[in-house]
């Protein structure tokens, strides 16, 4: 994630900000320019951007504190191209909804900020009901009456472009609570959209295509029965010794899971090294000449054409950041293992966002 500076008085400030700390001036995000704008109102309600000869608006969703993002002024369109992907958001007239909905469009915005980084389609099936994206945001639907059997919860995840989110992933504690329950070293609600955008792109650069033949060959048949894989792997756990393979036990069960967890890994990266190149951070550990162990961040991994100048950036970089998580006492922030068949996964990954498949 890039770093920004407010253009009234030069204080730096971040992607999720609304308001300069310093001089109190409305900032707003402009995808089309990946920039975060000092916001200059007009008498007739539009917005100025300093260098910028357009007048913009907010999105409609600014009035929820959900969102910060710019519109020209002179679009029919009321939301945002992240907001604009919503099919369906949480009653809002419940109380905790509002809160979890803003958690929940923060990393949505995360996401599509990365996506266009990476020069991804990224269209609403408003627009393209065929091809496009749409989230749900929804919470688990409440029984009928007094007595009656619980309902099925929501569930996480994705089909034919439209992505569900359940509401009460926004919530840490029950988040925790489920990524125990699951054995999962790694939970979080950026996490969630990664790995199940990464199932909308398989369906748009990969199926049908000349691609899937290398996926075949790589993650596996995707033809294998996915509810039957599923049961399986929840009835029995994973195969020993998928740490060879794989990685996170979830991606062993079944090779579309494989590529979406593989997806969402390769985002993690990006957007991680992105920052480190933002902050311009070094790494070289004053215990150790070896050269492999050191970094430094000094070029855009979203740009980057080799994945090997990539993952030898990565290696070293968690590393140090997983020490500095246990100094504080924290779990490893990348609790992973890359080993060399993934790596393999992940340049295809790259390979295939770059275009550069046959």
């Amino acid at each position: 994630m890039e770093l920004f500076t407010c253009q009234h008085c030069n204080q730096l400030v971040f992607f999720e900000n609304t308001v300069c700390e310093r001089c109190r001036s409305r900032l707003g995000y402009f995808p089309d320019y990946a920039v975060l704008c000092a916001l200059s109102p007009r008498d007739d309600g539009f917005i100025e951007v300093p260098g910028l000869q357009k007048h913009f608006k907010l999105c409609a969703n600014a009035a929820y504190d959900a969102c910060n993002w710019l519109i020209p002024a002179d679009a029919a369109e009321t939301l945002c191209r992240a907001c604009d992907l919503n099919q369906v958001i949480p009653d809002l007239t419940v109380v905790p909804n509002l809160i979890h909905w803003q958690q929940l469009e923060g990393a949505k915005h995360q996401l599509v900020y990365a996506l266009l980084r990476l020069g991804l389609p990224v269209v609403s099936q408003r627009v393209d009901p065929a091809h496009g994206l749409a989230f749900i945001f929804a919470a688990d639907p409440a029984a009928a009456s007094p007595g009656a059997s619980a309902p099925k919860p929501l569930l996480t995840g994705h089909l034919n472009g439209v992505i569900t989110i359940n509401v009460a992933e926004a919530d840490d504690a029950e988040r925790e609570r489920r990524r125990k329950l699951m054995s999962e070293p790694y939970r979080t609600l950026l996490g969630h959209f990664r790995h199940e955008v990464g199932h909308y792109y398989w369906s748009r650069l990969v199926e049908g295509r000349a691609a899937q033949t290398q996926f075949r060959a790589l993650f596996g048949d995707d033809q294998i029965d996915y509810g039957e894989s599923l049961q399986a792997h929840y009835a029995q756990g994973p195969a020993a010794g998928w740490q060879a393979q794989f990685v996170s036990a979830y991606a062993s069960s079944h090779p579309l899971e494989d590529f979406a967890e593989t997806w969402a890994h390769y985002m993690h990266i990006v957007d991680t090294l992105d920052t480190a190149a933002a902050y311009g951070v070094a790494v070289k550990p004053a215990a150790t000449r070896d050269p492999a162990l050191n970094m430094n961040a000094d070029f855009d991994p979203y740009q980057q054409a080799n994945f090997a100048r990539i993952l030898d950036a990565w290696l070293p970089l968690t590393y140090a950041l997983n020490s500095i998580n246990r100094s504080m006492g924290h779990a490893d922030l990348y609790p992973f293992v890359l080993v060399p068949k993934v790596d393999e996964k992940l340049r295809f990954i790259h390979a295939l966002i770059r275009g550069d498949l046959a």
